[in-house]
């Protein structure tokens, strides 16, 4: 019964975490087209500052704290497709890690990548979670 909870929380804060990481570069791109100064640029900082810390942040860590209790209580440390999965959540945190650093940078007012560039970057959470899931379904190895 446990182990059904901790898998369900674990479920659920990916979500969370997953759909903030789709949402964070969209609300980037809308905060570079807005006038540098004006009231749009600071509603954008501030819906942003509210994404990180309210959702992003808090679901990015209990997704490592239910996953990483589940990989203990599963054994999945001895598992092929476990490393492959947990190098694709090493890359997801880094890139919300930059993800973060960014909206720090365009709330100074620095503007260092173009939108092109963040609509690409878009594409970031949705290939790993395609990958993650392949991997955790069907484990190929």
């Amino acid at each position: 019964m446990t182990y059904a909870w901790i898998k369900a929380g674990h479920l659920i804060f990916v979500i969370f975490w997953i759909a903030g990481l789709f949402m964070l570069p969209r609300y980037y791109i809308y905060h570079q087209e807005a006038a540098p100064g004006s009231d749009e640029e600071a509603r954008w900082i501030d819906r942003e500052r509210k994404l990180r810390n309210i959702i992003l942040t808090p679901a990015m860590i209990l997704v490592w704290v239910f996953g990483l209790t589940l990989a203990y209580t599963t054994g999945a440390w001895s598992q092929g497709w476990f490393h492959a999965k947990f190098a694709l959540v090493l890359i997801l945190s880094g890139y919300h890690g930059y993800m973060v650093s960014y909206g720090k940078k365009l709330a100074r007012g620095e503007r260092p990548v173009s939108g092109k560039a963040l609509r690409i970057m878009n594409e970031v959470p949705g290939i790993a979670t395609a990958l993650i899931v392949i991997l955790v379904i069907v484990r190929p190895f």
